[in-house]
């Protein structure tokens, strides 16, 4: 299927292009971030099933952990993302291996293709961050042909995920009025169905990641270093607050503390839709 280019003025909408600096700042660090959720993808894309000679879209591709997998079973994968750097990392990632996949800058509220482009596309735990969530919904939905498949993974509304955000929140400004959505109501069916119901027949299934680190001080570093959210904030912080920042993430994960290490269970749905 044809993926033409539709005619757009910009890559990145100019509300997202701060987003994309913020995604954008963990380079190919963010992999470790991946590597973190690669139970996840598998999940996945087994559920999606893809097909050799299918043309299948990533969206918002991180360092493309999951194109990789998909193009591993002979699919024809295209990767997008607002964020240059990850994109940069995942072209690395994927000549590594000799893996032919396109990565391209884009957005998921307006996505730079036709109608129809692609048989199936995947996303996991990416466009449940998008600030528009019903655009990005409708845009998912758009590119999809008729007959073809979404896969998500989403973190649960009351995951630890979510809770791991609620220790950043304390560091943060007080969000504007009114506040955007939180990419954490994709973690709960129902919202699912308002936001795909419509385009796509949806089934759900439930699954665990786990989060693994030799010590709770390890998390810290891959997301102060790697996570854009986290770096970002640490970055923005004084050095006491920072600090205390550190010591709270820690905190946290060390409540997952087992005789290795930390094993911290990451709650997610892994929805999976067909186009009506």
């Amino acid at each position: 299927m044809s993926t033409q280019r539709a005619t757009v003025d910009r890559r990145v909408q100019l509300h997202n292009e701060r987003a994309a600096g913020v995604w954008s700042s963990g380079g190919r660090q963010y992999d470790e971030i991946s590597r973190g959720i690669a139970d996840a993808i598998e999940h996945c894309v087994r559920r999606l099933d893809p097909r050799p000679g299918e043309r299948i879209l990533d969206l918002a591709t991180g360092t493309g952990w999951a194109s990789r997998v998909v193009a591993r079973r002979g699919a024809s994968v295209v990767g997008v993302d607002i964020a240059d750097d990850l994109l940069d990392a995942a072209r690395v990632a994927a000549e590594v291996e000799g893996l032919p996949i396109e990565y391209e800058t884009g957005d998921a509220e307006e996505l730079p293709f036709e109608n129809g482009a692609f048989d199936a596309v995947i996303s996991t735990f990416g466009v449940m961050f998008a600030s528009r969530p019903e655009r990005a919904a409708a845009e998912l939905a758009r590119v999809c042909r008729k007959g073809g498949r979404v896969a998500l993974t989403t973190w649960l509304a009351d995951s630890s995920v979510f809770e791991m955000f609620q220790v950043m929140k304390a560091y943060m400004p007080p969000p504007p009025s009114p506040a955007p959505a939180s990419p954490f109501a994709w973690g709960r069916t129902q919202r699912l169905h308002e936001l795909l119901g419509v385009p796509f027949q949806l089934r759900f299934e439930k699954g665990v990641s786990y989060y693994r680190e030799a010590c709770a001080d390890d998390a810290w570093g891959a997301f102060s270093q790697g996570y854009g959210p986290t770096r970002a904030l640490a970055n923005s912080l004084d050095p006491q607050r920072r600090e205390a920042l550190r010591d709270d993430f820690i905190a946290f994960h060390a409540e997952f503390s087992t005789d290795l290490g930390i094993c911290v269970p990451r709650d997610y749905w892994m929805t999976l839709g067909v186009r009506r």
